[in-house]
């Protein structure tokens, strides 16, 4: 299994109300030290999200800008978009194609190109998509042309969501064919849908572990005899979820009850509202409440939360691991744990941690590629 960090920017108004006039870039810097932290620390990637007018939930609107940053201020982590939208009226696939390949470069082959259609009908709207379902479609007109147009010195397209005349796109990735293709997903049919088209998937441990056992099963199943959409297959299932590992559990413990994580993740059901909706989920403004110490310390000692001692996360480690899933990858600053405890949690994973599940020091997505271009070549 391996492992990595997701970024999202989350600017709650209990940290915001403290410096209203620099909050936005105290946090934004946070990110970068943490991913530092991380690229330190064995951890293989970092997904940085891309939402647009989501207030407190997620500033982070600009991903495109902040991974071409990261690759300048780190050395081996790979860089995530978790995700890019690819709808037309947010991002047009030209440009995509073109931010794409520019990251590649500066990368020097690092990125891994997360997609998705968003999820949030604040966001959708905002970029005049009334009809949620219209973005389906959009998505899958434009995926299939990227690789066209990372491929081609001649590219035109007459399409129902988007055209273009003949132009070359510029410039054309740094990892031939393209860098690794990615998407979100949450349910069984994109999951199968996925497997099919090649595509690593992007999803949330939300529950128990083992709640992702049927859906990767599916996954797994479908990635068997597929019909990839790209120029090789991205055999991967990512699972973000939250993690605090620290030699002192009992700090752990304390610190994990105060983290505003129920408020994170009210928020989070109430922007991405094409989401189902879990039973017990509030009404916005109605709040979640924070989890109680022994709520907590009976998650720890389950193996259902990778927090605690390293004995204690990697109990829970294993339970992901038995899921089938390739990586898990851990959103720890969205929540407002204090930098300090978020950066030496990642440095006490990385070194006590992923050795035991990680010894392969090659990317598993760079394996992968390579292996099959290397057998189409023979």
């Amino acid at each position: 299994m391996e492992f990595g960090i997701f970024n999202s920017l989350y600017v709650p108004h209990h940290v915001a109300d403290l410096d209203p006039d620099n909050i936005e870039h105290t946090r934004l810097m946070d990110e970068v030290h943490w991913t530092q932290a991380a690229d330190r620390s064995n951890f293989k990637y970092t997904w940085a999200t891309e939402h647009h007018f989501l207030e407190e939930y997620s500033h982070l609107s600009a991903n495109e800008s902040f991974l071409a940053y990261l690759a300048g201020v780190t050395e081996n982590i790979h860089l995530g978009s978790g995700i890019m939208n690819i709808t037309p009226p947010v991002n047009h696939p030209a440009r995509v194609a073109e931010r794409v390949a520019m990251i590649d470069h500066l990368s020097q082959g690092r990125f891994e190109f997360g997609t998705g259609r968003g999820s949030s009908s604040t966001e959708q709207k905002g970029f005049g998509i009334d009809d949620p379902e219209l973005t389906k479609l959009m998505f899958d007109e434009v995926l299939g042309e990227l690789p066209k147009m990372w491929a081609d010195d001649t590219y035109r397209y007459d399409g129902t969501y988007f055209s273009m005349p003949e132009r070359n796109v510029l410039p054309k990735p740094f990892t031939k064919p393209h860098p690794p293709l990615w998407v979100a997903a949450g349910n069984p049919g994109t999951f199968e849908k996925a497997g099919r088209l090649g595509l690593g998937i992007l999803c949330f441990g939300v529950s128990s572990p083992e709640a992702l056992k049927p859906l990767i099963e599916i996954y797994k199943t479908a990635i068997q005899d597929p019909e990839p959409i790209g120029g090789y297959v991205n055999d991967n299932v990512m699972v973000t979820t939250q993690m605090l590992c620290l030699e002192d559990g009992e700090k752990a413990r304390r610190i994990a009850t105060d983290m505003t994580t129920g408020y994170h993740t009210t928020n989070v059901f109430r922007y991405l509202d094409t989401f189902p909706k879990p039973p017990g989920i509030p009404e916005w403004p109605t709040v979640l409440p924070e989890p109680t110490y022994e709520q907590i310390d009976q998650s720890i000692k389950d193996g259902s939360v990778c927090m605690g001692t390293p004995e204690e996360c990697a109990k829970a480690v294993e339970r992901y691991q038995a899921t089938g899933a390739d990586q898990l990858t851990f959103g720890m600053l969205s929540s407002t744990m204090p930098i300090e405890v978020a950066i030496e949690a990642v440095e006490t994973f990385g070194s006590q941690i992923i050795p035991a599940f990680d010894a392969d020091p090659v990317h598993r997505t760079t394996r992968q590629r390579e292996e099959q271009l290397a057998g189409a070549a023979a």
